[in-house]
């Protein structure tokens, strides 16, 4: 069984997919973009404040299902450059307390909206 999870505290999907799926007991976001849900806009073209505001996203779309950031289990990062990878790392870490989810993080060719930087989560229930 798995339940599509929305809210308009994240942005919504700018194609045809959900922001975040529940199979089981675990969430699987979708990619969350560095898109304010309440202009609808990207934020600056700047790694720190792109990097919050996709984790933020991430965690309104966590809360929407019943879950937390505590729950996360795995994170994959999207990046337009490595050389933002330090600056990101230490947004980051600001919404994680405790044990750190498992990670992957890499440099794409190209984001959606020419962003900065992606990120998608595995959680738990």
């Amino acid at each position: 069984m798995k339940k599509v999870i929305a809210t308009s505290k994240a942005p919504g999907a700018i194609g045809p997919y959900s922001q975040a799926i529940i199979a089981g007991t675990m969430i699987y976001t979708s990619g969350q973009l560095p898109i304010d849900p309440e202009t609808g806009e990207m934020v600056a073209n700047d790694i720190t404040l792109q990097t919050r505001m996709c984790l933020k996203n991430v965690k309104a779309i966590l809360e929407e299902a019943g879950s937390n950031m505590d729950k996360i289990v795995k994170t994959t990062v999207f990046l337009s450059d490595m050389a933002n990878f330090v600056k990101m790392n230490e947004v980051y870490k600001e919404f994680f307390s405790g044990d750190y989810p498992a990670r992957s993080a890499f440099q794409v060719a190209r984001l959606p909206k020419d962003a900065l930087v992606e990120i998608e989560v595995v959680a738990i229930l």
